[in-house]
């Protein structure tokens, strides 16, 4: 007989104070963290932004808990920033910090190395460091703006030192405006995606994260066999043979339900949320609002407007136009840093000068 059985009601009562309420509040707090860790490594590995979004919602309200205890928590929180940046690395005008030259994968570079004791395999973590600062370079000249490729370069050489040999060629591909230049090619998006993943799955064969989804998935499952069992009694032509091999498909959904992971927060678009990293605390983490954008805590919101333009770069617009012609934007572009702006804005820029005019 269970023990259980033999309990009275004032045993049982004794029992439960001997617990605290807070401890048990910890425990759980901790196991939907990791739930929502695991489902964020899944969200980033098939490649669904809203659904990771979402979920990085959730996992910023948990780990404000002050219940939480460890550094594994913490390394979760710094993985999931991470990841968030590596997730929206060809958008842009997604902001993840106060400056805003500072585009996601420049970010994740600048986060990563918080990250190295996570990572067991050297060699991988030089690969991701290599593959980030590659496509901060090419992810501009796929999106056309070579001015926003060679500020890269100088951000990374202030912040960063660039390994020579690598400058060097980064160099002359953004001199060179070729978008599939093989050097891009060999340290592509997909390859950093893979290689992130790679370390996804490394740490997580490593930290466990998945008791609340191991627990969801038994009572999923003996749900399913309660259901059947109703079925077999309501009907009693079914033999069974079918409820076998009914119990052999439950089998094969379980494995998909693995929490392995063999592939590879939230921002808005248009260089909107900012995530400072200049301090690695939770708060900052999940800083998801913008100094310029009053509705920041909402997805998606409209491009911060650029700083005021400069009587340096009206110089440049100047003399460029002098030299290559009024329309010819794209060369202008070529021929100074213009902070990242776009052949139209410096058009609209034109029309503005001579307007007022400021120049023939």
């Amino acid at each position: 007989m269970d023990r259980r059985e033999n309990e009275s009601p004032a045993d049982a009562d004794s029992t439960k104070e001997s617990v605290s309420f807070s401890d048990v509040t910890t425990v759980v707090t901790e196991w939907m963290l990791d739930f929502m860790f695991v489902s964020l490594c899944r969200h980033f590995k098939e490649g669904k932004l809203d659904e990771f979004n979402e979920t990085l919602k959730t996992f910023e309200t948990i780990s404000q808990r002050t219940s939480l205890r460890g550094n594994s928590h913490e390394e979760k929180t710094l993985i999931c920033a991470f990841l968030a940046r590596v997730m929206h690395g060809k958008q842009l005008d997604v902001l993840f910090e106060e400056d805003e030259s500072v585009m996601p994968l420049m970010s994740a570079a600048k986060l990563w190395p918080n990250l190295e004791h996570t990572v067991a395999d050297e060699s991988l973590f030089k690969n991701i460091t290599i593959l980030l600062l590659v496509q901060s370079v090419a992810v501009c000249l796929e999106k056309g703006q070579r001015s926003s490729a060679s500020s890269v370069l100088k951000w990374f050489d202030k912040h960063h030192k660039l390994p020579q040999n690598l400058r060097a060629k980064l160099s002359t591909v953004v001199a060179q405006r070729k978008t599939y230049h093989p050097f891009l090619m060999s340290f592509s998006f997909s390859r950093l995606q893979e290689t992130v993943q790679s370390y996804l799955d490394t740490y997580l064969e490593k930290n466990p994260s998945d008791y609340l989804l191991k627990a969801a998935t038994e009572v999923v499952q003996t749900q399913n066999t309660e259901d059947l069992e109703d079925v077999v009694s309501q009907d009693g032509s079914l033999s069974e043979t079918p409820i076998k091999s009914t119990q052999k498909d439950r089998k094969t959904k379980r494995k998909l339900l693995s929490t392995k992971i063999t592939d590879l927060w939230t921002p808005d678009s248009a260089k909107k949320p900012f995530v400072s990293v200049k301090r690695l605390s939770k708060t900052e983490l999940f800083q998801m609002t913008s100094k310029r954008s009053p509705e920041a805590s909402t997805a998606q919101k409209t491009r911060t407007k650029p700083r005021k333009w400069t009587a340096r770069l009206d110089t440049y617009l100047e003399h460029g136009v002098k030299r290559h012609g009024k329309g010819k934007w794209s060369l202008i572009l070529m021929d100074h840093d213009f902070e990242g702006r776009t052949g139209t804005m410096l058009k609209d820029r034109w029309r503005v000068l001579t307007n007022a005019h400021q120049v023939d």
